[in-house]
């Protein structure tokens, strides 16, 4: 049982378990990941381009896939933007790494975080997507926090089937995401 990936569990025991609560009878409307979006803004992009190519390497070494290049949709003066820069890197992860890449993010990622609480219930966008964000990239394990020469904040969009913010909260649930115990006031 310990050694199944989170992907072989849902399809054994969580989604049973989920069926149930949720109380669906057909086991295909059921909510499950349909992606996970990883998406950094590269601070300072624009004046060295190395910055791109770093965080280029350290997206990969993280989600296990080629990250793409995020270009700028318009110029913004402020902040000496062209159109076309190069601004952030993006990669979206399905199926298999996307499993594997959920099950590191809950049990070996966010317990690293200091000070970590757990993650907010308020971050579901009402269709059941959940955007978390990061204030570091170097609490993942593929990083040497040696190699890191700047703090780089990132976002983690998981994007689930699940039509409301309820059926979102119990799928993630019910994948083991540490949600922040609700406070009781009294």
């Amino acid at each position: 049982m310990e050694n199944q990936t989170l992907q072989e569990q849902f399809k054994t025991t969580i989604a049973k378990n989920l069926q149930q609560k949720l109380a669906i009878k057909n086991p295909m409307a059921l909510p499950r990941l349909s992606k996970i979006v990883v998406n950094i803004g590269v601070k300072d992009a624009v004046a060295d381009k190395k910055n791109i190519e770093r965080m280029n390497v350290a997206v990969a070494q993280i989600t296990g896939q080629k990250p793409k290049v995020a270009k700028a949709k318009k110029s913004i003066a402020s902040f000496k933007v062209r159109e076309g820069d190069a601004i952030g890197v993006v990669v979206t992860i399905r199926g298999k790494r996307m499993y594997a890449f959920f099950d590191k993010l809950v049990k070996i990622v966010l317990p690293r975080i200091k000070d970590f609480r757990g993650v907010r219930r308020t971050s579901f966008d009402g269709q059941g997507n959940y955007t978390l964000g990061l204030h570091e990239y170097s609490v993942f394990p593929e990083i040497d926090p040696a190699s890191v020469e700047r703090l780089q904040g990132m976002e983690i969009v998981i994007v689930t089937t699940a039509r409301t913010n309820e059926e979102g909260i119990a799928l993630l649930e019910a994948l083991g995401t540490p949600f922040v115990k609700e406070q009781s006031h009294g």
